[in-house]
């Protein structure tokens, strides 16, 4: 072997030594940034599913009103996320997951009051969440269009936080 094909060789060898650790940490970003929208977008709609049963099953005017606000928001923030994701390649859920889907159809089978506990116990829960996983995301996302949704969506997720606890 020619010393100029050993040096090519050594020369791709050290380039790729040198790159695959940034190409793994990029497509782990990429990856956190995924997850991200699948778990945002599928909480989203969970709130906003959950929240409309409240018009026909809740008891609480208090419960009804706040549920009025989960679909106005939720359902604001869903679409943005929605354009953010469409535009930077990103595939968010078309619909909450199967846990998150059956808690909605329990939530279906009551009333009154008994649906206002168990809203209420799932709005507390649910914005927990949700105010932990943008947290993550605002201060740990690679993608800067998905970190600056969730950094100006996260003051109202505490505020709908602070809110579901005065429903308890």
């Amino acid at each position: 072997m020619t010393i100029a094909k050993r040096t090519l060789i050594a020369t791709a060898l050290l380039t790729t030594m040198a790159v695959a650790p940034w190409a793994m940490a990029k497509g782990m970003a990429g990856t956190h940034d995924a997850n991200f929208v699948t778990k945002a977008s599928a909480a989203g709609m969970t709130e906003v599913q959950a929240s409309q049963l409240a018009d026909a099953h809740a008891q609480s005017a208090d419960i009804k009103s706040f549920a009025s606000t989960m679909v106005t928001d939720h359902t604001k923030a869903g679409d943005e996320l929605k354009a953010i994701a469409q535009k930077d390649g990103f595939t968010p859920s078309d619909a909450p997951t199967a846990m998150q889907q059956k808690a909605i159809t329990h939530l279906s089978t009551l009333n009154g009051a008994a649906f206002d506990k168990a809203y209420s116990a799932m709005m507390l829960k649910d914005h927990n969440e949700a105010v932990t996983l943008f947290k993550g995301e605002s201060a740990s996302g690679a993608n800067a269009d998905l970190k600056s949704f969730a950094g100006n969506t996260l003051p109202t997720l505490e505020h709908h936080l602070a809110m579901a606890k005065k429903l308890k």
